[in-house]
């Protein structure tokens, strides 16, 4: 069997994928609300007050549930992407080019769109990568 787009692989390796972004939004967003404390630090260190951790967890729970339904996976991996892409210019203002949480970000980023796009036909028929 080859693993071209739109075989049983793809869309299996495509669902992994996703499958990644939404536990690792999901584990933020659930520290986020239920244990701000233990990212007080790093909150502050962005210039993010602490108050604003369980919004920022309702925001990231809310892009992870979009996000693995089949129905609003688009939606939400738009919005995943919007708040990924906020993340890496927070790090980026702060002088951290190049980071571990910016090059995270980056990679759950390309997982949100390269699962999407392994899982998703009318995904890949829209942006077809080969002419």
């Amino acid at each position: 069997m080859s693993s071209t787009p739109g075989t049983s692989a793809a869309i299996w390796i495509g669902r992994l994928f996703s499958g990644l972004v939404v536990l690792a939004l999901l584990a933020d967003g659930l520290v986020q609300l239920f244990a701000p404390g233990l990212t007080k630090a790093e909150m502050e260190a962005t210039g993010f007050p602490t108050s604003q951790a369980i919004p920022l967890g309702i925001i990231m729970l809310a892009c992870a549930i979009l996000y693995a339904i089949p129905r609003t996976a688009v939606l939400g991996a738009i919005l995943v992407t919007g708040f990924l892409g906020g993340a890496i210019c927070t790090h980026f203002r702060l002088g951290e080019l190049g980071s571990p949480p910016q090059l995270i970000c980056l990679l759950l980023g390309a997982l949100t769109w390269g699962g999407l796009y392994l899982r998703e036909t009318r995904l890949r028929a829209l942006l077809p990568l080969a002419a």
